[in-house]
């Protein structure tokens, strides 16, 4: 395993795209989202509103909160169509999930194009043939560890999450208060970009919109040189997101409390991502 990298916003500007004169909404990517349940709707609308405010030029919304995300983001489609990226399982119970869903979440993990799974999902990574990011917390990571057949790590987190990526052949974002992004070959990053205000609910599901924004740009712009994302490509991409989502928390947490941290809700986060998108560019 590579000596892990410590992410900053010079490194996260690396893998931000500003758009051109020549560019369209396909151009700078279409990321689709499956999420949210009868359940948990507001998983959708918030993972539907981070891709947005990341800088993401279509969000395609296909589950059953979408009269929900339309009245909050009017501007997402909600038809099937052309997608770079996708985003599955926040807001989702895999032991309620139907099988109507359970085959629409295995067609887009067997296909070619790059797949963020979160939550409700991750029980159906595990010989997922797509290129995939997963983003368990630690109780998530346990599970998954134990469907890959993995005993207890002695290594701690970050030979833990190697262990686990390199079992999986994709890359995982174990989040946490230093989050930790490594792939199958064993590159590492910790990102610790973020606040202890960010330990509140949905926060994650706006995560999840932020890395799928950021993937579906990445792989509109290697479309357009004729190739697309691998696993390894992956890796620097999640560091990028979990950086933005971190940086977000904090502005987010000082806008709250006038110029101090203070108590912050999911959305918040991703109102902030705009100007942490925008200050990482100049950066």
């Amino acid at each position: 395993m590579a000596e892990p990298v410590t992410w900053t916003a010079a490194e996260a500007a690396e893998f931000l795209h500003v758009p051109t004169a020549d560019d369209d909404k396909y151009s700078r990517g279409v990321v689709g989202l499956q999420t949210g349940s009868d359940a948990y709707p507001g998983a959708a609308v918030l993972g539907v509103e981070a891709a947005w405010r990341t800088g993401v030029g279509m969000v395609r919304y296909l589950g059953p909160a979408h009269g929900l995300v339309m009245a909050r983001r009017p501007e997402t489609v909600t038809a099937q169509g052309r997608v770079q990226a996708w985003v599955v399982g926040s807001g989702m119970d895999a032991a309620a999930r139907t099988d109507a869903v359970t085959r629409a979440l295995h067609e887009v993990l067997v296909g070619a194009l790059p797949v963020v799974v979160d939550a409700g999902a991750l029980d159906q990574a595990v010989g997922a043939a797509a290129p995939i990011v997963v983003t368990p917390h630690a109780r998530e990571h346990e599970a998954l560890r134990k469907a890959l057949g993995l005993g207890e790590s002695s290594g701690g987190r970050v030979a833990a999450a190697h262990e686990t990526a390199a079992a999986l052949g994709g890359v995982v974002l174990l989040k946490g208060a230093e989050t930790i992004v490594t792939t199958p070959s064993g590159w590492t990053a910790r990102i610790a970009s973020g606040t202890p205000w960010l330990a509140t609910a949905g926060t994650g599901d706006v995560l999840g919109g932020v890395l799928g924004a950021v993937i579906a740009g990445a792989q509109a712009r290697a479309e357009a040189r004729g190739g697309g994302l691998d696993v390894e490509d992956l890796g620097p991409l999640a560091a990028t997101a979990a950086w933005l989502h971190g940086r977000a928390g904090v502005v987010a947490a000082l806008r709250a409390g006038h110029g101090r941290p203070g108590p912050i809700a999911a959305l918040d986060v991703a109102g902030a991502l705009p100007e942490v998108v925008a200050g990482a560019l100049r950066a």
